[in-house]
């Protein structure tokens, strides 16, 4: 009877051992700090000067196909490097059997206008494209 009452004090006098998570709590705010500093800098790697403009035609529409173009002239879809024959191809693999598209097209203002014409001139032709909407920078009117 007597080893039966040791056991029972045994395990009463025995804790749990107790987990901190002020380490852990402290690591995820760092994380979150980290992401919340880069993450702007990682949506303006393609930098693209857009002309100025006042038209807001294009509202409400989601940005789902947007091709860059900066001023060397380097073409880009939603932000990967790709070359024009590509961006055609690609195109008409993601519109499929969609139709109704809408397609953004952001040229810098110091590439030539020819060369941004004859692009919007090659996508307007894929079939399922309904709109080509060439970006402008909001005019600040005073």
């Amino acid at each position: 009877m007597a080893s039966v009452s040791r056991r029972r004090r045994r395990r009463a006098s025995t804790t749990m051992p107790e987990i901190t998570l002020t380490p852990l709590i402290d690591t995820a705010l760092t994380l979150l700090i980290i992401f919340m500093v880069t993450s702007p800098m990682m949506h303006n790697a393609i930098k693209v000067d857009l002309p100025k403009g006042n038209a807001k035609e294009a509202q409400g529409i989601p940005e789902e196909l947007v091709v860059h173009i900066d001023k060397e002239k380097t073409i880009f879809l939603n932000g990967k490097t790709i070359t024009q024959t590509q961006l055609l191809a690609e195109l008409k693999k993601k519109i499929g059997a969609h139709k109704n598209k809408t397609i953004f097209v952001k040229g810098d203002k110091n590439v030539n206008y020819g060369h941004v014409l004859e692009l919007v001139d090659q996508v307007k032709g894929i079939e399922g494209v309904e709109r080509v909407a060439l970006a402008t920078q909001a005019a600040h009117v005073v």
